[in-house]
C-alpha cells in the first residue's frame, strides 16, 4: 500500500460499481459513500471538507494546504460548479466556503486534487509518510448514509466516525496494494456508505492526525453498505504526485 505506482483501471472500477458518493445535483453522473455504524463526531476536524454543487453535499475531502482538498476523482468527474465548506461538523453551516477553481484528476487512480478561490485560515492535515501494515488503526470521517441499502433515507447534516483499521488486501476484492488500502468493517456491520467517497481515512491522535487515504469503493462489489472492508485510494502513495499539482 505504500509503493508509488499507477492503480490498474481504479476509476473505471468505481463508475461501474461501489463508489460511495450522492448523486451530482447539476451533473448527470453518479457520485457515489454515510458512514454505517459510527456517531457523532467527537471533535472538530478542522481540515475536513464537504464538496457540494447547489448547496447539496456529494461528496467528503481533506484540505491538505490552505487552499487545496483531496478528494476521489469519481467526485468530481461528472463536471459543474463545485463548492467545499470546511471545519465545521455540520455540512449545512459554519466553518469556512469557497470556490472549486480547478480540479485535477490522477489519471488511473481514484484521486483528485482541487484548487479554492482563497486561502482559508483552517488548520490543513499532513499527508502521512506511509498507510501502515494491516492492524493500523485509523478513523474515517463523512456524512454519508448512516442505513445501508442505496437510498434508504436521509444523510446526516452532523459529521459522523467510526474508528476502524487497515486490513490484508485479500479482504478485498480488486483492490490494487500499490496503491489503495482495505479497511477493516468492525463488526461486519460497520463502515463508509453512499456520501462519505473522497472523504479522508486518518491514523493518530486528537491534535495529530495524518491522512493516509480517501473513501473510494466497496471492497466486495456490494451494493448494499458494510457488508465487507472497503477500498480507500491510498493518499500517501500518491504524495509526490498531490506535490507536483499543488505547487510543492
Amino acid at each position: 500500500m505504500r509503493i508509488r505506482s499507477a492503480l490498474i483501471s481504479a476509476v473505471a472500477a468505481v463508475s461501474a460499481v461501489g463508489a460511495l458518493s450522492m448523486p451530482a445535483v447539476a451533473a448527470g453522473d453518479d457520485v457515489d459513500p454515510m458512514i454505517i455504524g459510527g456517531h457523532d463526531a467527537t471533535e472538530t476536524y478542522s481540515f475536513m471538507v464537504s464538496l457540494q454543487q447547489q448547496g447539496s453535499h456529494i461528496c467528503g475531502g481533506a484540505l491538505i494546504k490552505p487552499d487545496w482538498v483531496v478528494t476521489a476523482a469519481h467526485c468530481v468527474q461528472g463536471g459543474g460548479d463545485f463548492t467545499v465548506r470546511v471545519g465545521s461538523n455540520d455540512n449545512t453551516t459554519g466553518g469556512e466556503e469557497a470556490a472549486v477553481t480547478k480540479t485535477q484528476v490522477h489519471d488511473s487512480a481514484d484521486l483528485a486534487v482541487l484548487q479554492l478561490d482563497k486561502q482559508l485560515s483552517a488548520a490543513p492535515i499532513s499527508i502521512a509518510a506511509e498507510s501502515g501494515a494491516a492492524g493500523t488503526p485509523s478513523r474515517i470521517i463523512g456524512w454519508g448514509q448512516t442505513c445501508p441499502e442505496t437510498g434508504c433515507g436521509e444523510v446526516p447534516s452532523n459529521l459522523q466516525e467510526l474508528d476502524t483499521s487497515v486490513v490484508d488486501d485479500a479482504g478485498c476484492t480488486g483492490i490494487d496494494g500499490a496503491g489503495e488500502i482495505c479497511t477493516d468493517n468492525p463488526g461486519g456491520n460497520s463502515g463508509a456508505c453512499y456520501g462519505d467517497s473522497g472523504g479522508p481515512q486518518i491514523k493518530g491522535t486528537q491534535g495529530s492526525w495524518e491522512l493516509i487515504g480517501a473513501t473510494s469503493r466497496s471492497g466486495n462489489g456490494d451494493s448494499t453498505c458494510a457488508t465487507g472492508p472497503s477500498i480507500y485510494t491510498d493518499v500517501t502513495a500518491f504524495a509526490d504526485w498531490i506535490n507536483q499539482n499543488t505547487g510543492s
